[in-house]
């Protein structure tokens, strides 16, 4: 395919490859620590450098040759954190991130926030000065040296440690895996004291990793499993809530033949990835990150309700007023605590199977026997969309997109706030990869180069593809120069309403409250004037820059353009001015009146 920009991604095995040195006949605590991520089987370690793990630099290049893991140059520390959370969202391993200090600490922490919510397993490795006063340089190691740096990460990782030695470290480094691997899966923090990476210490044989493995999760209790499987035999109009999902094919088709087995009607979340086909007729309603009218309709008929991880099954239960008998297959309790309320409500639950959704899928199946479920409610017709008047929107931007990557596998990494789940068809555990896990804002660049790196390793040869709005591009974009660095292919097509949107509607709902004029919330929101080049700041990475566009003539041609280039081998970003605008099930729920009871 001919290089129509003369920008090609560079060939990832010859950059950053360390010239051959002396072999060393010392061994460092770091060497020990960097031996123990290449047993780990940790494929690379993204990282903004910092002097408090130069040890560990050190190691990672010049002791294992930098590769297995191999390091990825970030250019702030939640891209690094983020791009390892893309990559465990594809492939359901951990990656690692390495933050300097207490300061790059601060820097990754929403990032780390997200992975937490994500439920995704990740290794963040950090390091403080010199634990010993005596050995801290004047001024610098003192201001970068905290008494418990973990703190500031504690309530939102797994676990996390200070090992004092390199015995300690490595041992440290097989809990961290083992608990990150651990369903329900998350990030996990190790602080590596400088003095210790740079002390000398005796080499000691890599551990033996198997003997560390994280256990299968566990089997659902097989007096509840029964309970579940006679109320769902017994139900007329069963509903089941596809929610946090493995994203296997075995896994995937064992949900189609639960659902089917059942003719239970099915719902998805824009919040999860991809978990069930939307053109089967039992998808009852278009995904969405809060529940839709045609979601809130089957809930209310619905006589069981099983969930499968769902993401805030009280607040949906609530949304549609339900009576039915509920059945949660899930493990997320086991990490809930008191600082974050990211467990959300507390469902009232008929039946609890402490188990992965999986588990409870095959438990189901095999409880249930053979046979095929009669549907009560079938998929709804598709609206007729309204005719355009020539103004860009969501809804013309992806069926844009749909047409640019026809024929092509592809992976929609991320969507904004503003998508519909009705926009992109799913037939496959790849299609899409769901949300951030936090609701924040900046992690998107992020995800979308760690995702892609994960998807061309994999050699799926999928093409990453993500719509992001413009707050969250602007926050992120310098991720992108990680992408063009190491030869990432990537489509980012950017959803530019020039404006914090989501601000805009609560400012509107705020003002209508309290009967003031509504026509001032773009005050404050509005990003523009002077109006910001995204195309060009993508240059400005090294990424090819397309836009901005205006029309959807232009955007058909800007997408053909974009496709040719990821297919050769670079990462692209299209600028689209868009309308603001969000479906009309996110706007309801942003301006919805919480009411107690």
């Amino acid at each position: 395919m001919p290089d129509t920009h003369g920008l090609r991604g560079n060939d990832p095995d010859s950059v950053e490859r360390p010239e051959a040195g002396e072999p060393g006949t010392a061994t460092y605590g770091s060497d020990r620590v960097a031996e123990a991520l290449r047993a780990l089987g940790i494929p690379y370690v993204a990282l903004n450098p910092g002097a408090s793990f130069r040890g560990l630099h050190d190691s990672l290049v010049n002791h294992l040759g930098n590769h297995d893991p191999r390091m990825l140059l970030c250019l702030h520390e939640e891209h690094a954190v983020a791009l390892a959370h893309g990559w465990a969202k594809v492939t359901g391993r951990p990656m690692a991130a390495a933050v300097h200090s207490n300061v790059g600490l601060m820097h990754a922490t929403m990032a780390i926030f997200n992975a937490w919510c994500d439920r995704v397993p990740m290794l963040v490795v950090g390091a403080t000065g010199p634990v010993d006063a005596a050995k801290r340089r004047p001024w610098i190691d003192w201001i970068h040296t905290a008494r418990d740096q973990g703190a500031l990460v504690r309530p939102y990782v797994k676990w996390d440690d200070q090992p004092a030695s390199p015995d300690a470290a490595v041992e440290a480094l097989l809990r961290a895996h083992l608990l990150a691997t651990t369903a329900p899966c998350g990030p996990t923090y190790i602080n590596l004291d400088a003095a210790m990476q740079e002390a000398e210490t005796q080499a000691r044989p890599a551990p033996d990793v198997m003997r560390y493995r994280a256990p299968l999760p566990p089997a659902p209790n097989p007096e509840s499993l029964a309970e579940a499987a006679h109320a769902l035999r017994g139900a007329k109009r069963p509903l089941i809530l596809m929610g946090r999902v493995l994203r296997g094919e075995a896994a995937w088709a064992a949900r189609v033949r639960l659902a089917e087995r059942l003719g239970a009607a099915v719902l998805t979340d824009l919040k999860a990835a991809a978990a069930f086909p939307t053109a089967h007729p039992l998808h009852a309603a278009p995904a969405a990150m809060f529940p839709g009218p045609g979601a809130v309709s089957a809930l209310q008929q619905a006589d069981v309700v099983l969930s499968l991880d769902w993401i805030d099954l009280a607040g949906t239960l609530k949304s549609a007023a339900t009576q039915a008998h509920i059945i949660q297959a899930s493990v997320d309790q086991l990490v809930h605590n008191g600082w974050s309320m990211d467990h959300q409500g507390l469902p009232a639950v008929d039946v609890s199977l402490l188990c992965a959704p999986e588990a409870a899928v095959d438990g189901l199946l095999a409880a249930l026997g053979p046979g095929e479920g009669t549907p009560w409610h079938m998929q709804a017709a598709a609206a007729a969309a309204p005719p355009s008047d020539g103004r860009l929107r969501l809804p013309e931007l992806a069926e844009a997109l749909l047409a640019a990557v026809e024929g092509l596998d592809t992976c929609l990494v991320r969507s904004p706030l503003s998508w519909s789940g009705g926009l992109w068809p799913i037939a496959h555990p790849m299609d899409t990869l769901g949300y951030d896990g936090g609701g924040g804002i900046g992690s998107g660049p992020g995800m979308m180069v760690g995702a892609a790196l994960a998807l061309r390793d994999g050699g799926t040869g999928r093409l990453p593809v993500g719509v992001l709005g413009d707050g969250d591009t602007l926050m992120g974009i310098t991720a992108f120069w990680t992408a063009a660095r190491y030869g990432i292919p990537l489509l980012t097509v950017v959803a530019n309403n020039r404006s914090f949107f989501n601000d805009e509607i609560h400012q509107e709902r705020v003002a209508h409250m309290r009967g003031r004029n509504p026509a001032n919330k773009w005050i404050g929101q509005r990003i523009g004037g002077p109006d910001i080049d995204i195309a060009a700041m993508a240059r400005a990475q090294g990424c090819v820059g397309i836009g901005p566009v205006h029309d959807r003539a232009g955007l058909d041609a800007a997408l053909a353009e974009a496709v040719a280039v990821v297919r050769a081998g670079a990462p692209v970003l299209v600028d689209v001015r868009v309308e603001p605008g969000y479906a009309a099930e996110m706007q309801a729920a942003l301006t919805r009146e919480t009411k107690g009871g």
